[in-house]
């Protein structure tokens, strides 16, 4: 799709019709594509894959649009369609994009082409045959360009300088000592500097975390069941970005985003070749932060709720299995800045009643009945969420819910994560009821009953163990369905590597979208064993998770509620002005401390010391002994 600017205006033009954006006012207008060449001063800027959408606030930041740079295939998730995953975007606002776009191979140059900077990869095109001087009108790109090349090599050094624990728990406690020493209260209004954190914390959203999908010709927000049967917009991400152009109801401008993840593995038994794919959604309700979102809101919508399909594919046939995650849904927090906060309990139990039956009144309009896999402690700081989770549970009284308990650390402990098959041949039974969705190229042939609904404490590293566990049972018979496999067998030497690779890499792009690193216990994920090395990279992810939650979290909730539609507290918009709240210096300082143990904990086993302290390893749901002993 190619995009044309004015003074007044960005257009973008397929086939024969345009969509004109006033930089002015963000309004939209659909008009013919072929005539443009009555529009004065006009120049093509380059090409994009899609639009996103705009995102504005009003007081705060005028409104912006954002689109899709570059894109790259993932492969076929439901055939024949395409997905691609979004590497990079550009934001068009009132002055000049913020990014040199791709050429367009009809408007492009040479005499623009070779403006750009040697090194700097890309390119940029003018509108030949409008009258621009293309020297003149490829001057403030080039500039442009240097900025970005600029940009780039600064944040390589950022990324450089926080490679190591060390370094990042060295930040953390900077940041806590000079918080503690502002200003409280202080009142920030400076919209410029606004206006460059949202920016810049877009770009690290869209184009670091590989976690933004579309399909051109296909609806990959819903699962392969619900595509032929109901529609909902949960998954939807990009709903209210988009909000403006669905108006002109005219679905040629309108692409669907999702956050989360898709990959598709081509995979061999025998003579047969087919594919196994993974997508992850996350839901755009209460989305956002480890510590910035927790547990249930009003309307029954719960923090870090991903649905997951898993996605077999042989010759006509499509069978998918699908899994949800999600927050307990009720009303809790961890507030303070310790490394690990005691959670609480937020309101009364009337109160968290009503958004509870909200909740699973949702579920189960969605998906007939739900089996809860709750695996936080039933001992301990959890003990409080665990016990009111049972407690409305019980309260609520429905036969078209099941209620399974297993406390993960206590059953795996000594990192014998083997132990979670224990639960999943208890959960034979209702995994083989639920069943799974079956389709062939004459529709139908039948239907997932139910779905397991699993959540530990942040709903990452140990729910990522159990769900993969859960996938691989399932996978197991539709195997044996499909008469890839004889019966009772286990899953085939040929499918295990792309097996783990699919969810130990869902597993780190679900964890690094909700705390910032990749998820814990992920070598065991992709191996199907724990190594003393995975230790130290969950000992790393840890600390950098007290780093990011503390002291980054606040700029990426806030960029969150702006492109959802959220209201904005006045917290993060004075982060975003650059005055991020006081902080308590006990809690600061206490929190600094535990990750500087953390890392001397990591230090001493790396060197080889025989006498271990216990430390901080009982942060990161390790057992000391065991690990001596190894």
């Amino acid at each position: 799709m190619e995009i044309f600017q004015t003074e007044s205006h960005y257009i973008f033009v397929r086939k024969e019709k345009s969509l004109w954006w006033n930089r002015t006012t963000s309004e939209f207008q659909i008009k013919c594509g072929w005539d443009l060449s009555s529009v004065v001063d006009i120049e093509c800027i380059g090409i994009t894959h899609g639009i996103i959408g705009t995102i504005t606030l009003q007081g705060v930041l005028e409104p912006h649009l954002i689109i899709i740079k570059e894109a790259v295939p993932v492969g076929v998730l439901y055939a024949p369609h395409l997905v691609y995953k979004i590497k990079s975007i550009c934001i068009l606002g009132s002055e000049e994009p913020d990014t040199v776009l791709l050429p367009c191979s009809k408007h492009s140059t040479t005499t623009s082409i070779k403006t750009i900077p040697s090194g700097v990869s890309g390119g940029q095109s003018t509108q030949a045959g409008f009258g621009q001087n293309a020297a003149s009108a490829a001057s403030p790109r080039n500039r442009l360009f240097e900025s970005s090349a600029l940009v780039n090599k600064t944040w390589g050094a950022v990324k450089s300088a926080g490679s190591t624990i060390k370094n990042t728990t060295e930040k953390a406690a900077a940041i806590a000592s000079s918080q503690v020493k502002s200003t409280v209260g202080m009142v920030v209004k400076d919209p410029v500097r606004i206006e460059k954190r949202v920016m810049d914390e877009l770009h690290r959203i869209f184009d670091e975390s590989d976690s933004f999908y579309y399909s051109l010709d296909c609806d990959i927000t819903n699962n392969l069941q619900r595509r032929g049967e109901s529609q909902d917009d949960r998954f939807y991400w990009n709903r209210n970005m988009l909000k403006d152009i669905i108006q002109l109801n005219d679905d040629n401008w309108v692409l669907p985003v999702i956050q989360g993840f898709v990959q598709v593995e081509q995979c061999v038994i025998g003579n047969e070749c087919f594919t196994l794919a993974l997508v992850s959604r996350r839901s755009r309700y209460r989305a956002g932060t480890r510590y910035k979102r927790r547990g249930v809101d009003e309307d029954g919508y719960c923090a870090n709720y991903v649905e997951t399909e898993q996605v077999l594919s042989l010759r006509q046939h499509q069978i998918s299995f699908t899994q949800v995650r999600g927050s307990i849904p009720i009303y809790w927090s961890q507030p303070g800045y310790k490394y690990r906060p005691p959670p609480r309990l937020d309101r009364d139990e009337n109160e968290t009643r009503l958004a509870f039956e909200k909740h699973f009144e949702q579920e189960l309009g969605m998906y007939q009945s739900v089996c809860i896999i709750n695996l936080v402690e039933q001992s301990g700081k959890e003990k409080v969420i665990g016990d009111a989770y049972a407690n409305h549970v019980v309260r609520l009284n429905s036969d078209k819910l099941t209620y399974v308990t297993f406390d993960f650390h206590e059953y795996c402990r000594g990192m014998r994560f083997e132990n979670v098959s224990s639960l999943i041949e208890a959960l034979a039974p209702e995994a083989g009821s639920m069943g799974f969705h079956w389709r062939d190229s004459n529709g139908s042939i039948c239907n997932q009953k139910s779905v397991f609904r699993v959540n530990c404490m942040d709903c990452l590293d140990r729910t990522n163990v159990v769900q993969t566990a859960l996938g691989k049972a399932v996978l197991e018979s539709q195997l044996v369905k499909l008469g890839l496999a004889p019966p009772y067998s286990q899953l085939p030497e040929q499918l295990k590597v792309p097996f783990m690779v699919l969810w130990a890499n869902n597993g780190d792009v679900i964890s690094r979208q909700y705390a910032g690193t990749n998820a814990l216990k992920g070598d065991y994920t992709r191996t199907g064993e724990r190594k003393i090395s995975g230790i130290m990279k969950d000992g790393m992810n840890s600390a950098n998770r007290y780093y990011l939650a503390r002291f980054k979290d606040t700029y990426r909730q806030a960029t969150i509620d702006m492109m959802l539609g959220n209201s904005v507290s006045a917290e993060s918009v004075n982060a975003l002005g650059g005055q991020a709240g006081a902080v308590d210096e006990t809690d600061a300082l206490e929190g600094a401390e535990h990750a500087r143990l953390l890392v001397e904990d990591c230090r001493r086993l790396l060197l080889g010391t025989t006498q271990l302290p216990v430390g901080a390893w009982g942060l990161i749901d390790a057992d000391p002994s065991s690990v001596e002993e190894k």
